[in-house]
């Protein structure tokens, strides 16, 4: 077999019927979460209306976009606290406890009277709703991908990983397509009266079959190995461990800024500034999200045999030299067509950077340090990051210049091709 079929085509026993129960079970949480998120935020103007009235319809909209955003402030926490909880008692369990938190979230966000029937008390428990997704959320990632990279075959943590960086864009995609078909299938008023807690029902009955089958899967050996050790944290590890969590931080700024501007700001740009239909933005960042998912896991593969340095600074490098020349391109021809391929071309470029990322992320920690350490950084960088659309309409503004958030992503990816240079690529070393 040929090095681009082993890398397209991985062997059958590298996902065998066991550890394809663990992907599911590892990558099911983070697509529900994101899935949620996305379908709050695309019917955040019927929330707005319905929970958030005021007398004045942006006032309304900023409230329900607040709310939205809150989950972010509980990121570093729930980072913490269910990291901490995931290299402690294990995976598995930090797994489900996020599961079951998320769940909730849902639940209340799907079925919480209106302003109109229940006063202010609407508000409160959206917000509540959403600091509870951010919490569990921000936990879900680190004990994941810990448990993908521990149990993955030899020199194969590369594309397991990816796989749970490729179910965020999944969540996005269903997201979407349920959405969609609740606007198609339904009126306005319809959709006002009720039929906007469809997809939140629909993400609510991912819970139960999450759970099941989280709590079938077992402990990576290695975790259990270290933990029946109780091996005790030096002053030397703990420093080193920080110093790690900080290169993470910049590894991860550019997936987090890139990801905000190219993909959630665009279509607003493509709207405001490019004068196209919504449904011609939302189209193109649907195909580029295609693009991710299918690209993902093959750059993570690829990572697998030449490391995820390689890849990481090619990416890095590219999106320096081509992000403000492809704002030029679709400023120069603005049309949904021009739009859709210079997407597509960023998108699978995002890939490309973001299939090593997560197994990198792995790499940089220990066992007893790796979920709550992953999780952190993530949660951190992707708390700075999510104002990036805000500056960046701040940044047109002032300057006049529609093009000028690409100096945003410009800006962080030379802080990233920095960081990735200072990283040691550990893909060919065993865990610790």
């Amino acid at each position: 077999m040929s090095v681009s079929e082993r890398i397209a085509s991985p062997a059958s026993d590298v996902f065998d019927v066991k550890r394809r129960r663990l992907v599911i079970a590892a990558t099911i949480g983070n697509l529900l979460e994101w899935y949620d998120f996305f379908a709050y935020g695309i019917l955040a103007i019927t929330i707005a209306r319905l929970f958030f009235p005021t007398q004045s319809e942006v006032t309304s909209l900023l409230l329900a976009l607040a709310t939205y955003g809150g989950g972010l402030a509980m990121r570093p926490l729930g980072a913490t606290v269910l990291g901490l909880y995931a290299d402690r008692v294990g995976r598995k369990a930090a797994l489900c406890l996020s599961m079951y938190l998320m769940g909730l979230g849902t639940a209340v966000i799907a079925f919480t009277p209106t302003y109109e029937t229940i006063g202010i008390s609407a508000p409160l428990l959206i917000l509540m709703a959403r600091l509870l997704q951010g919490f569990s959320g921000a936990g879900e990632l680190g004990s994941a991908t810990a448990l993908l990279v521990e149990n993955a075959p030899p020199h194969r943590r590369g594309v397991y990983a990816s796989l749970n960086a490729a179910s965020q864009q999944v969540g996005f995609v269903l997201s979407a397509f349920v959405v969609m078909l609740v606007t198609l299938a339904m009126t306005p008023s319809q959709i006002e009266a009720g039929g906007w807690r469809l997809p939140f029902v629909f993400g609510l009955a991912i819970v139960p079959v999450a759970i099941y089958i989280r709590s079938g899967v077992e402990e990576p050996d290695l975790f259990a190995g270290q933990r029946r050790q109780h091996r005790t944290t030096d002053r030397t590890s703990t420093i080193r461990n920080g110093q790690s969590l900080l290169l993470a931080v910049g590894i991860l700024a550019l997936y987090v800024v890139a990801g905000n501007i190219l993909f959630v700001y665009m279509p607003t740009f493509a709207v405001q500034k490019l004068g196209l239909a919504s449904s011609a933005a939302l189209l193109s960042t649907v195909v580029a999200t295609f693009v991710m998912i299918v690209c993902t896991p093959i750059a993570g593969a690829l990572s697998d045999r030449i490391g995820r340095k390689p890849l990481l600074l090619v990416a890095g490098v590219v999106y320096v030299l081509v992000t403000y020349p492809a704002y030029d391109v679709i400023m120069a021809w603005p049309s949904a067509a021009v739009l859709m391929i210079v997407h597509s071309l960023l998108g699978l470029l995002n890939a490309i950077y973001v299939g090593p990322l997560l197994s990198a992320l792995a790499e940089l920690f220990p066992a007893r340090f790796r979920a709550t350490s992953v999780a952190l950084a993530f949660s951190l960088t992707v708390m700075i990051g999510a104002l990036s659309p805000a500056f960046a309409t701040w940044l047109t503004a002032y300057t006049g210049d529609a093009r000028s958030p690409a100096f945003i992503v410009i800006g962080s990816g030379v802080l990233s091709v920095l960081a990735v240079r200072r990283y040691k690529d550990r893909h060919k070393e065993a865990l610790s």
